[in-house]
């Protein structure tokens, strides 16, 4: 049986809020402050999948490839990306995410990670709403992973 609009509705405003806010939160936490949010999530995209195109990178953040040429170019320069020739196309750019831009994307990870637990243990959830939070954590995946 399928939601009804009001329920959706009401259940996209509460998400929206909450994870604005949490999001909003979660950005103060990094390893540096020399880059950008586009620029992390760029090095986080690397570190999990690999090598990509400029053309990917953007079709991935959803901007031009101009403006990821831009943003790529600023991660080259910190060293935290390098290029390098495609094997098959030699007019096409792989990047490649460095060792340095890999401890960025680490560290990161670690300091959101410790600041969300720490805002869990403030509100001192039972170990069932810790469950229902992880089981949420998944619906909420799937609906972005569309």
């Amino acid at each position: 049986m399928s939601a009804t609009d009001e329920a959706l509705h009401l259940t996209a405003t509460d998400l929206r809020m909450a994870t604005f806010r949490l999001a909003r939160r979660l950005r103060s936490a990094r390893a540096t402050d020399t880059i950008s949010d586009t620029q992390l999530a760029v090095l986080a995209d690397l570190r999990m999948n690999g090598r990509r195109t400029i053309s990917t990178l953007a079709e991935r953040e959803r901007v031009t490839a101009p403006s990821m040429t831009s943003i790529v170019n600023g991660l080259e320069e910190q060293g935290f990306v390098a290029r390098t020739q495609d094997a098959d196309d030699r007019r096409r750019v792989q990047v490649d995410i460095t060792d340095a831009g890999i401890a960025i994307v680490v560290e990161t990870i670690r300091r959101r990670d410790e600041l969300l637990a720490d805002m869990l243990r403030e509100v001192d959830y039972t170990e069932a709403e810790l469950a229902t939070l992880r089981d949420a954590s998944a619906l909420m995946r799937r609906a972005v992973e569309r």
